[in-house]
């Protein structure tokens, strides 16, 4: 089965996970893919292939005679999609691009003007969506990436390697996919993800992250009486988010500048809630905004009273080049593999964060490889089938044993 073949079937499944519905894994259709996964990584002869009960699946790949003694290398991407937009009932076409605008469907149109990335892609085939869901390249490549990697391994025996372990993650997109992980079972001593962006992204830095959710209490009068009694839980929300940095927000910010994200809002006059994520590069500057909110928080139980407003700051995650850092030659061996496959490699400072960010926090190092994707999360992503194929011959560069 090919790269592309192995894509298209993947995003046949829905797995969209869910951020409310406390599952885990948060959607049980994602062990629908799951399992599906584990047959085939079992028809390709890997070891100890098994899905578990969270949805994770894991196989391994035995060494080359004479790598035996070679670390363990890990290989990593996640199965399920964004919350933010459907992922069922994918339309999936092939087009040669040639330039200028794409008409994904009647009436719904990918304007290169809004797309400057587009540009690059002239002469090459790209799959798209009819723009009514999203792709699944986040991260349904990177499975059939690795996936096809390890196949070519299995067919080209002469290739040296070192132990592979394979793992495919539920609820990555929302953070989650580290959550029930068997470092131990999984059995790597590094590990790299397959979940970035455009062919040749390798990251090491990531978001520190935090979720806040703010519970705001009012006091609900009848309006034709409600003169200097009334306290309207929607209004107060609303001054809550006019005092933050109004310019410190994704709209606004680009590369290592950190932002604050209203992403959830509802309520009434008697009570709202307001849903954040918090994300800065830099730990300083991450505590400066969590204690930004607790300012704010404070500043509005002064005014109103005790108790109007209720904080809840969580940490998600942390930035990994702090773990990354004591073992760079893993940044060293991505670059010549990526080298080797003639694409040349770009650092990039992740503007979110993935797996590896909290699997290298847990001991296992672990940085990020580009998919080849572009415009995740929408219904305008895409991908150049050249960026999976190369993709592929990158991961073969990448865990050759004589390549470390």
């Amino acid at each position: 089965m090919t790269v592309l073949e192995r894509f298209l079937k993947y995003i046949s499944y829905d797995t969209q996970s869910d951020d409310y519905s406390g599952l885990h894994p948060s959607t049980p259709k994602q062990k629908l893919l799951g399992a599906e996964l584990a047959a085939e990584l079992s028809r390709m002869g890997l070891l100890d292939v098994r899905m578990d009960e969270f949805g994770y699946v894991y196989g391994w790949l035995p060494a080359t005679p004479g790598c035996e003694e070679a670390p363990c290398m890990g290989l990593i991407a996640h199965m399920d999609t964004a919350p933010s937009f459907s992922g069922a009932n994918v339309k999936a076409r092939i087009l040669r691009y040639e330039g200028g605008d794409i008409e994904q469907s009647p009436g719904i149109v990918m304007r290169a003007a809004e797309h400057e990335s587009l540009k690059q892609y002239i002469g090459q085939e790209l799959i798209i969506t009819d723009g009514t869901t999203l792709l699944g390249a986040d991260d349904k490549a990177g499975v059939a990436e690795i996936f096809s990697a390890v196949e070519y391994l299995i067919a080209h025996p002469e290739i040296p390697h070192g132990r592979i372990a394979v793992g495919v993650t539920p609820d990555e997109e929302i953070g989650e996919g580290a959550d029930h992980f068997d470092i131990a079972g999984f059995g790597a001593a590094v590990a790299y993800t397959v979940d970035g962006g455009e062919l040749g992204e390798l990251e090491y830095e990531n978001f520190n992250a935090a979720g806040a959710k703010i519970t705001v209490h009012g006091l609900n009068i009848h309006p034709g009486s409600a003169k200097n009694k009334m306290k309207n839980a929607l209004l107060m929300a609303i001054e809550f988010n006019g005092l933050l940095p109004p310019a410190e927000i994704p709209a606004h910010t680009e590369g290592y500048e950190g932002f604050y994200h209203l992403q959830h809002m509802e309520g009434d006059e008697t009570t709202a809630t307001l849903e954040y994520i918090v994300r800065d590069h830099n730990e300083a500057k991450f505590q400066a905004r969590k204690a930004t909110m607790e300012r704010i928080a404070r500043y509005l139980n002064e005014k109103y009273g005790q108790g109007t407003v209720e904080l809840e700051l969580r940490d998600q995650y942390y930035n990994m080049k702090a773990q990354i850092e004591p073992h760079m030659y893993l940044i060293h061996r991505a670059k010549a593999a990526f080298q080797k496959a003639g694409v040349e490699p770009r650092e990039v400072a992740i503007r979110g964060g993935t797996d590896g960010a909290r699997l290298s926090y847990e001991g296992l190092p672990c940085p990020n490889l580009s998919t080849g994707g572009v415009n995740f999360h929408g219904p305008q992503e895409y991908i150049p089938v050249q960026s999976l194929e190369k993709m592929v011959e990158v991961l073969i560069h990448l865990v050759r044993a004589e390549e470390g």
